[in-house]
């Protein structure tokens, strides 16, 4: 079926062409139509053919070495797959299947062929097209980054586990520990010095029931500040094991795509480089 060139303006590799290099595309092009579960092309098949997502659903998949069926990609409306084996000629070394009813752009390298050689600048703009989406990948790589542990403890954090904190943070202290016992040598000196008339006269009793008072209250704060550390430990915990699943995810997924996208730049400069060589 023909294609209409106002499809192909949903294309973002196609956004930059004008009216007339849209309807020379257009001309060359048609849109095919897969059922649910229709395999696309197959592995090894010759690769005549690069398609463009208009709508539906496209798993794009490969067999690694322990035989084992693996999603490579999963192109989104207006995204395209099998270039690269269009490009350069050779077989497409992955699967494609319509999970579900799925309309594609089907371009194959003569309807290339046509647009450089009527319109030689459209290959510019889909090399720009191609450098924009190979820059915003890198751009992805490096500046990608998972949501702060600390931020997400913070949020978490009431005023009774501030408290807590800082009670333990106090109470684990050598400030605390000097300040404190310069209190007891003062306390006893000064009952000593006092004799018979001292308030709280040896063995301190007084003395001993403020401990113990003390003791009682500060040891279950101190265990709440550790109760609240482990789960702190437990939540970095899963947050770095979440970050790092997600990360060898998409680390893998861009790096397929920005290979595929460093080929079909090369061939379509090698393209360019062939049409506009002078003759």
């Amino acid at each position: 079926m023909a294609c209409d060139p106002e499809t192909l303006r949903q294309v973002p590799l196609f956004a930059l062409l004008d009216d007339d290099e849209m309807a020379v595309l257009a001309s060359q092009v048609e849109l095919q139509t897969f059922a649910p579960r229709q395999r696309i092309y197959r592995a090894g098949e010759e690769g005549g053919r690069g398609y463009i997502v208009v709508s539906g659903v496209v798993r794009v998949t490969t067999v690694d070495e322990d035989q084992q069926e693996v999603v490579v990609d999963e192109p989104a409306v207006g995204e395209f797959f099998g270039f690269a084996s269009m490009l350069d000629q050779t077989p497409h070394q992955t699967s494609a299947l319509a999970d579900k009813e799925t309309v594609c752009i089907e371009v194959d390298r003569h309807d290339i062929m046509v647009l450089l050689e009527r319109k030689p600048h459209a290959g510019m703009d889909m090399l720009a097209v191609l450098g924009k989406q190979y820059h915003g990948s890198q751009r992805l790589v490096r500046v990608r980054s998972a949501r702060n542990p600390n931020e997400v403890i913070e949020e978490l954090t009431t005023r009774g586990n501030h408290i807590a904190d800082e009670v333990a943070r106090f109470g684990g202290s050598w400030t605390f520990i000097i300040s404190f016992g310069c209190v007891l040598a003062t306390y006893t000196a000064i009952n000593v010095w006092l004799g018979r008339q001292a308030w709280d006269p040896y063995p301190f009793i007084l003395l001993n029931l403020f401990l113990s008072m003390l003791a009682s209250v500060q040891a279950p704060v101190i265990m709440m500040s550790q109760n609240r550390q482990d789960a702190k430990d437990r939540l970095r915990g899963e947050l770095d094991y979440a970050v790092n699943r997600r990360a060898e995810s998409e680390i893998q997924g861009l790096s397929r795509k920005l290979n595929l996208l460093g080929e079909k730049l090369e061939d379509v400069e090698d393209l360019v480089r062939e049409l506009t060589a002078p003759r």
